[in-house]
C-alpha cells in the first residue's frame, strides 16, 4: 500500500501560506467535466477554503471546496506566476 503525499493538515498550511495570492485552478465535477480556471484564495476556514473566480463569465463568483478534495485529487491547485 503507498503512503499518501498529502494529508489534510498539509493542504491547509499551503493554502493559509497562498491565502490572496493568484492560483490556477483544475476541478474534476465528475463524468469527464473538467474545469480550468484562475481564482484567488479569499478565505480559509477549518473544514473549506473559499476562492474568487478571477475573470470568467460562467462561472459563480465565490467557489467553496474542501481541503479533502485536494487531498484526493478533484482540485488542483497551482500557483500563478
Amino acid at each position: 500500500m503507498r503512503k499518501p503525499i498529502l494529508n489534510v493538515e498539509l493542504v491547509k498550511n499551503k493554502l493559509s501560506s497562498m491565502k490572496g495570492s493568484k492560483v490556477k485552478m483544475k476541478v474534476n465535477r465528475g463524468r469527464k467535466k473538467i474545469e480550468c480556471f484562475s481564482a484567488e484564495i479569499k478565505e480559509i476556514y477549518p473544514s473549506v477554503f473559499v476562492v474568487s473566480v478571477v475573470g470568467e463569465i460562467n462561472q459563480q463568483p465565490l467557489q467553496s471546496f474542501a481541503y479533502t478534495e485536494v487531498v484526493c485529487g478533484n482540485v488542483k491547485i497551482l500557483r500563478e506566476k
